[in-house]
Protein backbone atom coordinates (compact mmCIF):
# COMPACT_ATOMS: atom_id res chain seq x y z
CA UNK A 1 0.00 0.00 0.00
CA UNK A 2 1.25 3.22 -0.61
CA UNK A 3 2.09 5.58 2.01
CA UNK A 4 0.30 8.90 2.61
CA UNK A 5 1.59 12.29 3.82
CA UNK A 6 -1.24 13.87 5.17
CA UNK A 7 -1.50 17.20 6.74
CA UNK A 8 -1.18 18.96 10.17
CA UNK A 9 -3.90 20.76 11.77
CA UNK A 10 -4.27 21.92 15.14
CA UNK A 11 -1.62 19.93 16.51
CA UNK A 12 -1.89 16.52 15.00
CA UNK A 13 -2.65 14.56 11.69
CA UNK A 14 -5.59 15.29 9.21
CA UNK A 15 -6.31 13.07 7.08
CA UNK A 16 -6.81 14.17 3.41
CA UNK A 17 -10.59 14.92 2.29
CA UNK A 18 -10.40 16.04 -0.89
CA UNK A 19 -9.54 12.71 -2.51
CA UNK A 20 -6.86 14.81 -4.71
CA UNK A 21 -3.41 13.20 -4.17
CA UNK A 22 0.43 14.46 -5.80
CA UNK A 23 2.72 11.49 -6.15
CA UNK A 24 5.90 11.61 -4.09
CA UNK A 25 9.01 10.41 -5.99
CA UNK A 26 12.27 9.52 -5.36
CA UNK A 27 14.39 11.36 -7.78
CA UNK A 28 17.22 8.47 -7.97
CA UNK A 29 15.03 5.65 -8.61
CA UNK A 30 12.31 7.79 -10.42
CA UNK A 31 9.70 5.33 -8.24
CA UNK A 32 6.85 6.88 -6.59
CA UNK A 33 7.45 5.85 -3.03
CA UNK A 34 4.22 7.42 -1.85
CA UNK A 35 1.37 10.61 -2.24
CA UNK A 36 0.35 13.35 -0.64
CA UNK A 37 -2.74 14.83 0.20
CA UNK A 38 -4.13 17.75 -1.48
CA UNK A 39 -6.08 19.86 0.62
CA UNK A 40 -9.56 21.64 -0.83
CA UNK A 41 -10.24 25.52 0.03
CA UNK A 42 -12.09 23.91 3.49
CA UNK A 43 -8.98 22.20 4.80
CA UNK A 44 -7.14 25.39 4.39
CA UNK A 45 -9.77 27.25 6.37
CA UNK A 46 -9.57 24.56 8.98
CA UNK A 47 -6.03 25.31 9.26
CA UNK A 48 -6.45 28.72 9.62
CA UNK A 49 -9.30 28.54 11.90
CA UNK A 50 -6.60 26.42 14.39
CA UNK A 51 -4.21 28.89 14.24
CA UNK A 52 -6.94 31.87 14.23
CA UNK A 53 -7.98 30.17 17.80
CA UNK A 54 -4.50 29.11 19.04
CA UNK A 55 -3.53 32.87 18.46
CA UNK A 56 -5.88 34.29 20.99
CA UNK A 57 -3.31 32.55 23.31
CA UNK A 58 -0.52 32.47 22.12
CA UNK A 59 -0.24 36.01 20.88
CA UNK A 60 -0.49 37.27 24.22
CA UNK A 61 2.12 34.69 25.78
CA UNK A 62 5.29 35.05 27.82
CA UNK A 63 8.53 35.65 26.10
CA UNK A 64 9.79 33.38 28.10
CA UNK A 65 7.16 30.78 27.52
CA UNK A 66 7.65 30.92 23.60
CA UNK A 67 11.87 30.63 23.66
CA UNK A 68 11.07 27.63 25.98
CA UNK A 69 9.35 26.22 23.59
CA UNK A 70 11.82 26.68 20.83
CA UNK A 71 14.70 25.79 23.02
CA UNK A 72 13.30 22.50 23.72
CA UNK A 73 12.51 22.36 19.85
CA UNK A 74 16.28 23.24 18.98
CA UNK A 75 17.41 20.26 20.79
CA UNK A 76 14.97 17.81 19.19
CA UNK A 77 15.29 19.10 16.07
CA UNK A 78 19.55 18.91 16.15
CA UNK A 79 18.66 15.04 17.59
CA UNK A 80 16.89 14.38 14.64
CA UNK A 81 18.84 15.90 12.18
CA UNK A 82 20.06 12.91 10.58
CA UNK A 83 16.56 11.81 10.15
CA UNK A 84 15.31 14.68 8.64
CA UNK A 85 18.38 14.82 5.86
CA UNK A 86 17.11 10.86 5.40
CA UNK A 87 13.70 12.51 4.24
CA UNK A 88 15.15 15.26 2.30
CA UNK A 89 17.76 12.77 0.63
CA UNK A 90 14.44 10.42 -0.53
CA UNK A 91 12.47 13.03 -1.36
CA UNK A 92 14.54 15.88 -3.15
CA UNK A 93 17.09 13.74 -4.06
CA UNK A 94 20.34 16.11 -2.67
CA UNK A 95 23.13 13.81 -0.98
CA UNK A 96 23.13 13.15 2.65
CA UNK A 97 25.88 15.55 3.92
CA UNK A 98 24.20 18.69 1.58
CA UNK A 99 20.71 17.84 3.29
CA UNK A 100 22.70 18.12 6.82
CA UNK A 101 24.05 21.17 5.98
CA UNK A 102 20.66 22.16 5.00
CA UNK A 103 18.98 21.15 8.90
CA UNK A 104 22.04 22.95 10.27
CA UNK A 105 21.42 26.19 8.38
CA UNK A 106 18.17 26.20 9.58
CA UNK A 107 19.25 25.69 12.74
CA UNK A 108 20.74 29.26 13.13
CA UNK A 109 17.56 30.86 12.82
CA UNK A 110 15.78 28.86 15.42
CA UNK A 111 18.74 30.34 17.65
CA UNK A 112 18.36 33.44 16.49
CA UNK A 113 14.45 32.99 17.60
CA UNK A 114 15.56 31.62 21.16
CA UNK A 115 17.24 35.25 21.13
CA UNK A 116 14.05 37.03 19.73
CA UNK A 117 13.87 38.94 23.11
CA UNK A 118 16.59 41.52 22.43
CA UNK A 119 15.54 41.89 18.67
CA UNK A 120 11.78 43.05 20.33
CA UNK A 121 12.94 45.15 23.09
CA UNK A 122 10.84 48.38 22.61
CA UNK A 123 11.91 52.10 22.89
CA UNK A 124 11.28 54.58 25.62
CA UNK A 125 11.33 58.59 25.60
CA UNK A 126 11.12 60.27 29.15
CA UNK A 127 10.30 63.61 29.45
CA UNK A 128 9.26 64.52 25.97
CA UNK A 129 7.03 67.23 26.92
CA UNK A 130 5.85 67.84 30.93
CA UNK A 131 5.74 64.61 32.31
CA UNK A 132 4.77 62.83 29.09
CA UNK A 133 6.44 59.50 27.59
CA UNK A 134 6.45 58.26 24.53
CA UNK A 135 7.31 54.38 24.05
CA UNK A 136 7.48 52.46 20.95
CA UNK A 137 6.98 48.65 20.76
CA UNK A 138 6.21 45.71 18.80
CA UNK A 139 3.09 43.47 18.72
CA UNK A 140 2.88 40.47 16.46
CA UNK A 141 0.31 40.24 13.39
CA UNK A 142 -1.95 37.06 13.79
CA UNK A 143 -2.39 34.34 11.68
CA UNK A 144 1.12 33.91 9.17
CA UNK A 145 1.48 31.52 6.38
CA UNK A 146 4.56 30.19 4.61
CA UNK A 147 4.98 29.05 1.08
CA UNK A 148 7.91 27.40 0.50
CA UNK A 149 9.81 25.47 -2.49
CA UNK A 150 11.49 21.60 -3.44
CA UNK A 151 14.73 22.80 -3.22
CA UNK A 152 15.41 23.33 0.80
CA UNK A 153 11.94 21.55 2.20
CA UNK A 154 13.43 21.91 5.34
CA UNK A 155 15.67 24.99 5.24
CA UNK A 156 13.33 28.08 4.08
CA UNK A 157 10.77 27.14 6.23
CA UNK A 158 13.11 27.14 9.06
CA UNK A 159 13.56 31.02 7.88
CA UNK A 160 10.08 31.52 8.57
CA UNK A 161 7.90 30.06 11.30
CA UNK A 162 11.07 30.04 14.65
CA UNK A 163 10.78 33.88 14.27
CA UNK A 164 7.20 34.71 13.44
CA UNK A 165 5.78 32.18 16.39
CA UNK A 166 9.01 33.85 18.74
CA UNK A 167 6.88 36.63 17.55
CA UNK A 168 3.85 35.26 19.05
CA UNK A 169 2.51 35.09 15.85
CA UNK A 170 0.83 31.46 14.51
CA UNK A 171 1.67 29.51 11.50
CA UNK A 172 0.03 27.53 8.61
CA UNK A 173 2.72 26.12 5.97
CA UNK A 174 2.12 25.61 2.54
CA UNK A 175 5.88 23.34 1.84
CA UNK A 176 6.22 22.11 -1.47
CA UNK A 177 4.31 19.07 -2.90
CA UNK A 178 7.20 16.98 -4.30
CA UNK A 179 9.40 16.41 -1.10
CA UNK A 180 6.61 17.32 1.81
CA UNK A 181 7.63 14.81 4.78
CA UNK A 182 9.75 16.93 6.27
CA UNK A 183 7.39 19.70 7.02
CA UNK A 184 5.60 16.97 8.94
CA UNK A 185 8.51 15.70 10.72
CA UNK A 186 9.26 19.27 12.08
CA UNK A 187 5.69 19.78 13.03
CA UNK A 188 5.87 16.61 15.02
CA UNK A 189 8.98 17.73 16.73
CA UNK A 190 7.07 21.02 17.68
CA UNK A 191 4.69 19.26 19.67
CA UNK A 192 6.79 17.28 21.18
CA UNK A 193 8.40 20.56 22.43
CA UNK A 194 5.43 21.77 24.17
CA UNK A 195 4.30 23.92 21.12
CA UNK A 196 0.39 24.85 21.98
CA UNK A 197 -1.80 22.68 19.32
CA UNK A 198 -2.97 25.43 16.39
CA UNK A 199 0.47 27.31 16.44
CA UNK A 200 2.31 25.86 13.70
CA UNK A 201 0.02 23.57 11.05
CA UNK A 202 0.79 21.99 7.75
CA UNK A 203 -1.55 22.10 4.65
CA UNK A 204 -0.18 20.20 1.31
CA UNK A 205 -1.37 20.75 -2.36
CA UNK A 206 -1.16 22.97 -4.97
CA UNK A 207 -2.51 26.12 -6.67
CA UNK A 208 -6.36 25.50 -5.14
CA UNK A 209 -4.00 25.50 -1.02
CA UNK A 210 -1.88 28.67 -2.47
CA UNK A 211 -4.80 30.73 -3.48
CA UNK A 212 -6.77 30.42 -0.34
CA UNK A 213 -3.68 31.46 1.82
CA UNK A 214 -3.56 34.09 -0.09
CA UNK A 215 -7.19 35.45 -0.25
CA UNK A 216 -8.14 34.30 3.31
CA UNK A 217 -8.57 37.30 5.74
CA UNK A 218 -7.77 35.80 8.54
CA UNK A 219 -4.18 35.38 6.73
CA UNK A 220 -2.20 38.71 7.87
CA UNK A 221 1.22 38.26 6.60
CA UNK A 222 2.71 35.67 3.39
CA UNK A 223 6.20 35.06 3.05
CA UNK A 224 6.90 32.81 0.03
CA UNK A 225 10.07 31.50 -1.79
CA UNK A 226 10.51 30.39 -5.09
CA UNK A 227 10.54 31.41 -9.02
CA UNK A 228 9.80 34.94 -9.88
CA UNK A 229 6.99 34.46 -11.99
CA UNK A 230 5.20 32.83 -9.44
CA UNK A 231 6.99 35.26 -6.61
CA UNK A 232 5.29 37.98 -8.50
CA UNK A 233 2.07 36.70 -8.37
CA UNK A 234 1.90 35.72 -4.40
CA UNK A 235 2.94 39.26 -4.34
CA UNK A 236 0.64 40.64 -6.34
CA UNK A 237 -2.50 38.97 -4.99
CA UNK A 238 -1.72 38.74 -1.91
CA UNK A 239 -1.21 42.56 -1.62
CA UNK A 240 -4.75 43.21 -3.52
CA UNK A 241 -5.89 41.34 0.01
CA UNK A 242 -4.65 43.79 2.19
CA UNK A 243 -1.92 41.29 3.22
CA UNK A 244 1.61 41.83 4.32
CA UNK A 245 3.84 40.12 1.63
CA UNK A 246 7.82 38.99 1.42
CA UNK A 247 7.77 36.67 -1.84
CA UNK A 248 11.81 35.80 -2.68
CA UNK A 249 12.05 35.22 -6.45
CA UNK A 250 14.81 33.46 -8.63
CA UNK A 251 18.28 34.44 -9.62
CA UNK A 252 20.55 34.69 -11.96
CA UNK A 253 23.73 34.81 -9.65
CA UNK A 254 27.12 35.66 -11.63
CA UNK A 255 30.99 35.75 -10.26
CA UNK A 256 32.82 38.44 -11.57
CA UNK A 257 36.76 36.68 -11.56
CA UNK A 258 39.27 39.70 -11.77
CA UNK A 259 42.74 38.91 -13.44
CA UNK A 260 44.61 39.42 -10.30
CA UNK A 261 42.40 36.67 -8.36
CA UNK A 262 43.55 33.40 -7.22
CA UNK A 263 42.34 30.97 -9.78
CA UNK A 264 42.78 27.77 -8.68
CA UNK A 265 40.74 28.94 -5.18
CA UNK A 266 37.81 30.80 -8.20
CA UNK A 267 37.66 27.42 -9.80
CA UNK A 268 36.89 26.02 -6.51
CA UNK A 269 34.52 28.65 -5.72
CA UNK A 270 32.48 28.14 -9.37
CA UNK A 271 32.27 24.54 -9.04
CA UNK A 272 31.23 24.22 -5.51
CA UNK A 273 28.65 27.04 -6.21
CA UNK A 274 27.64 25.80 -9.68
CA UNK A 275 27.02 22.23 -9.23
CA UNK A 276 26.63 21.86 -5.55
CA UNK A 277 22.64 19.96 -5.28
CA UNK A 278 22.81 20.08 -8.45
CA UNK A 279 22.59 23.72 -9.44
CA UNK A 280 19.14 23.48 -7.65
CA UNK A 281 20.04 26.30 -5.37
CA UNK A 282 18.51 30.18 -5.42
CA UNK A 283 22.10 31.15 -4.39
CA UNK A 284 24.18 28.90 -7.25
CA UNK A 285 26.04 30.90 -9.13
CA UNK A 286 25.73 29.90 -12.87
CA UNK A 287 27.13 32.61 -14.86
CA UNK A 288 31.05 33.22 -14.43
CA UNK A 289 32.70 36.63 -16.22
CA UNK A 290 35.76 36.29 -16.41
CA UNK A 291 37.95 39.38 -16.69
CA UNK A 292 40.60 39.71 -19.20
CA UNK A 293 43.19 37.50 -20.24
CA UNK A 294 42.47 35.07 -17.72
CA UNK A 295 39.22 33.40 -19.16
CA UNK A 296 40.54 30.16 -21.09
CA UNK A 297 43.03 29.01 -18.05
CA UNK A 298 40.21 29.44 -15.76
CA UNK A 299 37.27 27.56 -18.02
CA UNK A 300 40.52 24.93 -18.07
CA UNK A 301 40.59 24.55 -14.42
CA UNK A 302 36.58 24.56 -14.18
CA UNK A 303 36.42 21.55 -16.35
CA UNK A 304 38.94 19.71 -14.47
CA UNK A 305 37.26 19.86 -11.21
CA UNK A 306 34.01 19.52 -12.49
CA UNK A 307 34.75 16.53 -14.80
CA UNK A 308 35.97 13.88 -11.30
CA UNK A 309 32.70 15.39 -9.81
CA UNK A 310 30.72 11.59 -8.78
CA UNK A 311 27.24 12.09 -9.60
CA UNK A 312 24.70 9.10 -7.62
CA UNK A 313 22.12 8.37 -4.86
CA UNK A 314 21.94 10.67 -2.31
CA UNK A 315 22.09 7.76 0.32
CA UNK A 316 25.15 6.99 -1.19
CA UNK A 317 27.89 8.24 1.03
CA UNK A 318 30.58 8.79 -2.13
CA UNK A 319 28.27 10.93 -4.01
CA UNK A 320 28.81 14.22 -4.54
CA UNK A 321 25.84 15.77 -6.28
CA UNK A 322 22.29 13.96 -6.86
CA UNK A 323 19.37 13.72 -9.58
CA UNK A 324 17.19 16.58 -10.57
CA UNK A 325 14.00 16.58 -8.78
CA UNK A 326 11.79 15.70 -11.26
CA UNK A 327 12.02 13.81 -14.93
CA UNK A 328 10.31 17.18 -16.36
CA UNK A 329 12.67 19.16 -14.80
CA UNK A 330 15.26 17.22 -15.72
CA UNK A 331 14.21 17.26 -19.15
CA UNK A 332 14.12 21.17 -19.50
CA UNK A 333 17.36 21.66 -17.86
CA UNK A 334 18.72 19.65 -20.82
CA UNK A 335 17.40 21.81 -23.34
CA UNK A 336 19.30 24.49 -22.53
CA UNK A 337 22.75 22.47 -23.05
CA UNK A 338 21.54 21.22 -26.23
CA UNK A 339 20.47 24.30 -27.76
CA UNK A 340 23.40 25.65 -26.57
CA UNK A 341 25.93 25.41 -29.54
CA UNK A 342 22.66 27.04 -32.10
CA UNK A 343 22.59 30.35 -29.93
CA UNK A 344 26.70 31.19 -29.83
CA UNK A 345 28.00 29.22 -27.08
CA UNK A 346 31.49 26.76 -26.76
CA UNK A 347 29.98 23.83 -25.43
CA UNK A 348 32.96 22.24 -23.06
CA UNK A 349 31.16 19.64 -21.16
CA UNK A 350 27.44 18.35 -21.89
CA UNK A 351 25.88 16.11 -19.27
CA UNK A 352 22.96 15.52 -20.70
CA UNK A 353 23.48 11.78 -21.55
CA UNK A 354 24.18 10.71 -18.32
CA UNK A 355 23.16 7.82 -16.56
CA UNK A 356 24.15 6.17 -13.16
CA UNK A 357 24.48 2.56 -13.61
CA UNK A 358 21.52 0.61 -11.25
CA UNK A 359 19.23 3.91 -11.27
CA UNK A 360 18.98 4.09 -14.97
CA UNK A 361 15.29 5.62 -14.06
CA UNK A 362 16.81 8.43 -11.63
CA UNK A 363 15.99 12.32 -12.76
CA UNK A 364 19.78 12.19 -13.46
CA UNK A 365 21.84 14.70 -15.55
CA UNK A 366 25.86 15.36 -16.04
CA UNK A 367 27.45 18.23 -15.13
CA UNK A 368 27.20 21.10 -18.16
CA UNK A 369 29.80 23.88 -19.09
CA UNK A 370 29.12 26.52 -21.68
CA UNK A 371 32.03 29.07 -22.81
CA UNK A 372 31.41 32.10 -24.49
CA UNK A 373 27.80 32.68 -23.31
CA UNK A 374 26.54 35.50 -25.29
CA UNK A 375 23.87 37.45 -23.31
CA UNK A 376 21.18 36.24 -25.61
CA UNK A 377 21.33 33.27 -25.14
CA UNK A 378 18.40 31.43 -22.87
CA UNK A 379 21.06 29.13 -20.96
CA UNK A 380 22.08 33.19 -19.72
CA UNK A 381 19.12 35.15 -20.14
CA UNK A 382 16.82 31.99 -18.08
CA UNK A 383 17.36 30.99 -14.33
CA UNK A 384 18.03 27.09 -14.90
CA UNK A 385 17.93 25.67 -11.86
CA UNK A 386 20.31 22.75 -12.72
CA UNK A 387 24.18 21.78 -12.57
CA UNK A 388 24.63 24.26 -15.88
CA UNK A 389 27.65 26.70 -15.62
CA UNK A 390 28.09 29.57 -18.18
CA UNK A 391 31.11 31.90 -18.77
CA UNK A 392 31.17 35.26 -20.12
CA UNK A 393 34.05 36.86 -20.99
CA UNK A 394 34.69 40.94 -20.43
CA UNK A 395 37.40 42.81 -21.30
CA UNK A 396 37.45 45.19 -18.40
CA UNK A 397 36.29 45.04 -14.45
CA UNK A 398 33.31 47.98 -15.78
CA UNK A 399 32.34 46.03 -18.59
CA UNK A 400 31.98 43.03 -16.09
CA UNK A 401 29.94 45.39 -14.02
CA UNK A 402 27.76 46.38 -16.53
CA UNK A 403 26.99 42.86 -17.82
CA UNK A 404 26.21 42.03 -14.09
CA UNK A 405 23.38 45.36 -13.63
CA UNK A 406 22.10 44.59 -16.40
CA UNK A 407 20.73 41.43 -15.49
CA UNK A 408 16.57 41.43 -14.33
CA UNK A 409 17.55 39.72 -11.19
CA UNK A 410 19.66 41.03 -8.57
CA UNK A 411 19.67 38.26 -5.69
CA UNK A 412 23.36 36.97 -4.82
CA UNK A 413 26.83 37.91 -6.85
CA UNK A 414 30.39 37.41 -5.88
CA UNK A 415 33.84 39.05 -6.80
CA UNK A 416 37.13 36.81 -6.72
CA UNK A 417 40.18 39.42 -6.94
CA UNK A 418 42.97 40.34 -4.79
CA UNK A 419 42.74 44.09 -4.63
CA UNK A 420 40.58 45.36 -1.76
CA UNK A 421 39.68 48.82 -3.80
CA UNK A 422 38.20 46.77 -6.89
CA UNK A 423 36.35 45.14 -4.06
CA UNK A 424 35.21 47.61 -2.39
CA UNK A 425 34.22 49.27 -5.49
CA UNK A 426 31.83 45.92 -6.57
CA UNK A 427 30.03 45.97 -3.00
CA UNK A 428 29.02 49.51 -3.53
CA UNK A 429 28.52 49.37 -7.07
CA UNK A 430 26.75 46.32 -7.97
CA UNK A 431 23.14 45.50 -7.86
CA UNK A 432 22.16 43.00 -5.72
CA UNK A 433 21.29 42.24 -2.74
CA UNK A 434 23.55 39.87 -1.11
CA UNK A 435 27.51 40.43 -2.59
CA UNK A 436 30.37 37.61 -1.51
CA UNK A 437 34.00 38.75 -1.88
CA UNK A 438 36.13 35.75 -2.25
CA UNK A 439 32.84 33.80 -1.37
CA UNK A 440 30.68 32.52 -3.97
CA UNK A 441 27.31 31.52 -2.15
CA UNK A 442 26.72 34.75 0.30
CA UNK A 443 24.06 32.96 1.91
CA UNK A 444 24.03 35.46 5.24
CA UNK A 445 23.92 34.18 8.71
CA UNK A 446 21.20 33.84 10.20
CA UNK A 447 21.34 37.65 12.77
CA UNK A 448 21.37 39.43 9.04
CA UNK A 449 18.71 39.19 6.75
CA UNK A 450 18.34 37.22 3.37
CA UNK A 451 17.11 38.87 0.16
CA UNK A 452 17.56 39.71 -3.23
CA UNK A 453 17.21 43.23 -5.29
CA UNK A 454 14.90 43.78 -8.68
CA UNK A 455 12.95 40.55 -9.84
CA UNK A 456 14.89 38.18 -6.95
CA UNK A 457 12.44 40.17 -4.60
CA UNK A 458 8.39 41.50 -3.85
CA UNK A 459 8.43 43.03 -1.19
CA UNK A 460 9.90 45.56 1.62
CA UNK A 461 11.66 42.85 3.73
CA UNK A 462 13.99 40.22 3.49
CA UNK A 463 13.71 37.15 5.19
CA UNK A 464 15.42 36.67 9.03
CA UNK A 465 17.62 38.63 10.91
CA UNK A 466 16.01 42.10 11.82
CA UNK A 467 13.60 42.32 8.34
CA UNK A 468 12.23 38.85 9.68
CA UNK A 469 11.24 39.92 12.65
CA UNK A 470 9.79 43.25 11.56
CA UNK A 471 8.05 41.83 8.93
CA UNK A 472 5.95 39.71 11.91
CA UNK A 473 5.56 42.25 13.86
CA UNK A 474 3.57 45.93 13.74
CA UNK A 475 4.98 49.12 15.41
CA UNK A 476 2.90 50.90 18.05
CA UNK A 477 3.38 54.19 19.61
CA UNK A 478 2.05 55.06 23.00
CA UNK A 479 2.07 58.35 24.46
CA UNK A 480 1.19 59.06 28.09
CA UNK A 481 0.69 61.52 30.60
CA UNK A 482 0.51 61.10 33.98
CA UNK A 483 -0.99 64.14 36.58
CA UNK A 484 1.31 64.95 38.93
CA UNK A 485 -0.18 64.72 42.73
CA UNK A 486 0.80 68.98 42.88
CA UNK A 487 -0.87 69.94 39.57
CA UNK A 488 -3.48 72.00 39.47
CA UNK A 489 -6.68 71.07 37.29
CA UNK A 490 -5.53 72.08 33.65
CA UNK A 491 -9.17 73.09 32.79
CA UNK A 492 -10.60 73.08 29.31
CA UNK A 493 -8.09 74.67 26.54
CA UNK A 494 -9.30 73.70 22.88
CA UNK A 495 -6.41 75.29 21.21
CA UNK A 496 -3.63 72.83 19.62
CA UNK A 497 -1.94 70.59 22.27
CA UNK A 498 1.10 72.22 23.81
CA UNK A 499 4.74 70.12 23.91
CA UNK A 500 6.17 72.21 26.72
Amino acid sequence: MTNIVNHWIGGKTAEGASGTYGPVTNPATGAVTTKVAFASVEEVDAAVAAAQEAYLTWGQSSLAQRTSVLFKFRALLDAHRDEIADLITAEHGKVHSDALGEVARGLEIVDLACGINVQLKGELSTQVATRVDVSSIRQPLGVVAGITPFNFPAMVPMWMFPIAIACGNTFVLKPSEKDPSAAVKIAELLSEAGLPDGVFNVVHGDKVAVDRLLEHPDVKAVSFVGSTPIARYVHTTASANGKRVQALGGAKNHMLVLPDADLDAAADAAVSAAYGSAGERCMAISAVVAVGAIGDELVQKIRERAEKIKIGPGDDPTSEMGPLITKTHRDKVATYVEGAAAEGCEVVLDGTGHTVDGHEDGHWIGISLLDRVPTTAKAYQDEIFGPVLCVLRADTYEEGLALINASPFGNGTAIFTRDGGAARRFQLEVEAGMVGVNVPIPVPVGYHSFGGWKDSLFGDHHIYGNDGTHFYTRGKVVTTRWPDPADAPAGVDLGFPRNH
